[in-house]
Formats: structure tokens, sequence, C-alpha cells
């Protein structure tokens, strides 16, 4: 940048010092030079030389900016810093230089785990890599599947996408589960169905869900005729007894000429005579009508009705008080109304019961209940009440009566109770509190009394304004006005401000606290002259605006005083209102 130097070389005695900005004589001035010159800002000395006529002044000079400013005018300011409003330090030409690990505009942008992307994570300081919802990883690399999902990856965050062989929003649907599982047991052939389902197409001789079970082919009782049944790996066997033939021994080798049938029955030829078949009466079953039945072992008869047989006939004797065919039915022994007088009937097991009308009893309600309450039983002015809960009267006594008939009087037994212990606490807090309140009121009382009667004035008048009158007009003719202001007087056209040439006088008009004298006393006390107690006078250029003397009589208590002179209808004197 372009410069200007001014170089002065002076000579001044050794004992010389300077005072303030007052420059030394200029007979002690040596040599001067003044240059200007266009230098760049460095660290670097330039050298000139300057001849006087009786000196030579050689100098060096060089431009070097303040610090921490920069540039060729050093107007580009730059201060190092390291926090949170940056991380950088001052380049030669005061630009910024980042510290290592910051980048941006002002090295506020920390640089991330080499490796870590933008997209899925971000740092807060240098060298590290905090991985965005859904990223997980060193490197935030690693997405997050779906949560829930159990058979799947994903390839971003929160995806599921499921492995071979499984399926549904979380992967957790086994599509192939025959081939995972084998849950087909015994040499069944499983099948898959889809959404995590199969099925098992079981062997002979196994059934379950998954074939686990071996089928017993005999459960079934398949061999006839008394044949015994032999359980095999893929079926059954039948061992028939003598006269059958067959699988199932379903064949016999007896015919109808053999008479096979027992117990009356009644065989019929089958297959062109080659087997037969029985007929059999009631109460006998069987091939051959050899077994009978008893239909009485079941407990056919409800309600614990007997069975027996009548004939050929099976039949149940009943309890008392049910019917049917099975005795299943209860009789209903209210059907015939047994009930009189408007009794309401309920129905039990071989027997009813009747709830009764008020005045009525029996067993069918037929007996009229006699009325108790004529012979007026209940003393005291007890109410009577008969056939109410039963066929004796019932007495509702007045307070202080009891009995049956409310002949007792009832007498009040005392309870003596524990003392009570005496609450001393409450008591102490309560005295403690009204001695508060009257030590307060007392304090109160005596701060009224000082504000009242301070240095126990005797008398003093308030707000009269800087004067002094000749006469005061009687109390009932005052005005109170409590106010100071400048004397006012009126005389006819003109007005006149009185002002007092001592003094500023200021009375209170207050009754005499202290005066005990006699009323004659206090006679001439209210009429003796305020003037005597004041050394001055207000004067007045009009003979007729003069003010006489100011008396006032003691008993205008607090009122502060309105003046007329003696002349009333020309010259008023008064305080402001």
């Amino acid at each position: 940048g372009t410069f200007s130097l001014i170089i002065q070389a002076w000579h001044a005695p050794d004992n010389y010092l300077p005072e303030g900005s007052r420059p030394p004589p200029e007979e002690w001035l040596i040599s001067q030079v003044s240059i200007q010159r266009s230098l760049s800002v460095g660290e670097d000395w330039s050298q000139d030389v300057h001849q006087g006529p009786l000196t030579q002044l050689r100098y060096s000079y060089r431009v070097v900016c303040s610090e921490n400013y920069y540039g060729e005018s050093c107007s580009r300011l730059c201060k190092r810093r390291d926090d949170r409003f940056g991380h950088y330090v001052c380049a030669a030409d005061g630009s910024l230089a980042c510290l290592p690990g910051w980048a941006g505009e002002y090295c506020t942008d920390p640089i991330c785990l080499a490796g870590c992307t933008e997209q899925n994570g971000y740092c807060n300081k240098p060298g590290e890599c905090i991985c965005r919802p859904g990223w997980q990883g060193r490197y935030c690399d690693e997405c997050i599947p779906h949560i829930g999902c159990r058979h799947g990856t994903c390839k971003t965050q929160w995806q599921c996408i499921c492995d071979e062989g499984w399926g549904g929003l979380f992967c957790d649907q086994d599509l192939n589960y025959c081939t995972h599982h084998r849950p087909c047991k015994n040499g069944a052939t499983c099948m898959n169905t889809g959404q995590g389902s199969y099925t098992c197409a079981c062997r002979p001789g196994f059934t379950g869900v998954d074939c686990e079970h071996e089928i017993s082919e005999c459960d079934s009782n398949p061999c006839r005729n008394g044949g015994s049944c032999t359980d095999m790996e893929n079926g059954y066997h039948c061992l028939c007894p003598p006269g059958y033939y067959g699988t199932h021994c379903e064949h016999s080798a007896l015919t109808c000429i053999d008479s096979p049938c027992f117990n009356g029955g009644t065989c019929l030829e089958k297959e062109q005579g080659a087997s037969y078949t029985c007929v059999c009466p009631f109460g006998f079953t069987g091939s051959n009508c050899e077994k009978k039945v008893d239909r009485c072992t079941s407990n056919p008869c409800a309600n614990d009705g007997s069975c027996f047989y009548l004939g050929q006939i099976r039949v149940c004797r009943c309890r008392p008080g049910f019917s049917g065919q099975k005795c299943e039915i209860n009789i209903n022994d209210c059907a015939r109304n047994p009930c009189s007088n408007g009794g309401t009937c309920h129905d039990l097991i071989n027997d009813y019961t009747c709830t009764c009308m008020p005045g009525y009893s029996g067993r069918n309600c037929d007996i009229k209940t006699r009325d108790e309450c004529a012979s007026g039983p209940c003393e005291n002015g007890g109410t009577c009440y008969s056939g109410l809960y039963s066929a004796n009267f019932v007495c509702y006594c007045p307070s202080g009566f009891m009995g049956n008939r409310c002949e007792l009087p009832v007498y009040s037994v005392p309870v003596t109770l524990p003392p009570k212990p005496v609450p001393w606490i409450a008591i102490s807090m309560g005295v403690g509190l009204v001695a508060l309140l009257i030590l307060f009121c007392m304090i109160a009382m005596v701060i009224r009394q000082m504000r009242m009667h301070p240095e126990q004035e005797l008398e003093t008048m308030n707000n009269l304004s800087d004067f002094q009158k000749d006469n005061l007009i009687p109390a009932s003719q005052l005005k109170n006005t409590n106010k100071n202001k400048d004397l006012e007087v009126d005389c006819g056209l003109e007005k006149s401000n009185y002002k007092p040439k001592n003094h500023k006088l200021d009375y209170n008009l207050v009754k005499d606290l202290t005066s005990r004298g006699t009323p004659e006393d206090k006679y001439y006390k209210s009429e003796k002259c305020l003037g005597e107690k004041s050394p001055f006078r207000l004067h007045s250029e009009k003979p007729e605006c003069r003010i006489s003397a100011i008396c006032s009589p003691r008993d205008s208590m607090y009122q502060s005083v309105f003046v007329i002179t003696e002349e009333r209808n020309e010259c008023i004197i008064a305080t402001e209102v």
C-alpha cells in the first residue's frame, strides 16, 4: 500500500524533559525528511538514505499489520478460535484455515469417520459416525429390518424381505413346512398347503394329524357271531366259532334244518338255504336269540322311579307327586286351587303350601282370624295391628315405652365416660393468642393518642395565611378551608394581596385539652385576643381596609377561620376554599 513517512532528527540537551505535547525549540532540529512510498505488507525491511546539507540520514522501514489484521491494506480481521462458532487458524492472507477434522466456510462442520455416508449417518465431532434411524453398524451401512421380521432381510431401513421358503408380513410363515420340519410320522406323505400349513396322507392302519396314532382294527368289533378279532399290521383277522366262517364270521355252517334259533326265535333261510337269520322274540337278542335283554339296566325311570317288567312291557312305578311314562312329570298340586280367600298357592313335591291374606289362616286359608286388637291390648297409647305376620297382634309403642303391650317405660341408663384429657396445648395457644391481640390493641391506641395530642399543645389555629387579624367573627360563621394560602383583600373593584412582613403564621384551631379552670376562666380565655400572641401586624394603604385584632372563641374546635373586617360589606379577607 501507499504510505507517508516523516523523519526528524533533534539534538536536545541531556537534561531535557519533554513537557506534554509541547514541541521542543526549532533550533534543536538537525534534519528532517518527508517521503511517500508504495510498499507491500511484509516482514522484509526496505532501506533508504537522505542526504542533507549538513547531515546524512540512513533509515529502514517496513509495513506490518497489527495483530489479527491481514491483507494488503490490513483491513481483513481474523482471530483464531476453537469453539462452537468455529475451529480454525488464520492463514497469511487472513483467510480461515480449518483445524484437522473440521470443514465448512467457518470450519463448523465436523468431518465424520471415513466411510460414514451422510445419507445413513452423521457426526457431532470429528471421527465419529452416529447412525440415523433404521441403520446400524460402524459405518451405518447396515439396514435394520422391520420390527418383528423373523426370517427376512432388508436393503433399506424397515424392510422385511423373506428368505426362501418363508412368507407373510413378518416372514414368519413357513411355505415349505414339510421339508423344514418333516412332521408326518409312520411313513405318511407330507404335502405343503401354504401359509405355514401342511397335511399328512397316512398309511393304512394309522391316523391323526401327523399319522402318529396306530388304528386298532378290532375296536369296531368287525367279527360277528362270537368270532374273536386279532389285530394285524395292516388289518385284522377273525377267528370264527364252530359252525361259522367268512372274513367276519358272517356265514353259518348251520341251516334252519338244524334249528339254530333259541328262546323261541324264528329261523329264516338266506342265500338259497346256505345261511339263515333269527328273528328274536321280545326280550332277547343275538344272532341266535341267545341273549336276554334287560331294558331296566339303564335306569330309564326318572325322579327315583322303579323299573319292572309287566309281561313283555317295561313299566316305571313313580313316587307320589310324579307321573308320566318315565316319571318325568311333577304333578301340580296347586292345579285344583286349594287356597281360599285370595291365598297364594306354592307347589311342592306331592304337597303345597298357602300364603294367606291378612285376616285369614289355616292350611287352605279358610279360617278367619279373630281380631285381637278389639280388646285394646296395647297400653300407653300404643297402636295395635292384627293379622299382619301371624294370628296374634303386634303393638307399635310410642317413644318412651317398650314391651309386647307397651307396658314398660324406657329408662335411660347413664353411661359413665372416661374423663377426657385436658388439651393444655390448645389452651396455652388460645391464651397466648388473646394476649398478643391485647398487646397489639394497646400499641395501636398509644400511637393514635400520640398523633392526636402531639406535645400537649393548648391551642393553635390551622391554615391561616400569613397575616394577623384584629377581630374574628364567631365560630358559627367560620368556614373550614384546611389550606395554606396568601391573604387576599377585596376592596371594591380593587384587590390587594397582603403578605406578612414577619415569619409565616400557621395556627391550628383546636380545643384546649389541658384547660381545667372554672367557667369564668374559660370564658375569659375564649375572649382573649390572639393579637397579643403575635408580634406583627398587617398594613394597608386604604383606611377602609384596615384589619382589627384577631380574637377567637375557644369553643370553635378544629375549624379554620374565615376573617371579615369591621367593614364587612366592603372588605373581605378570606382563605381559599
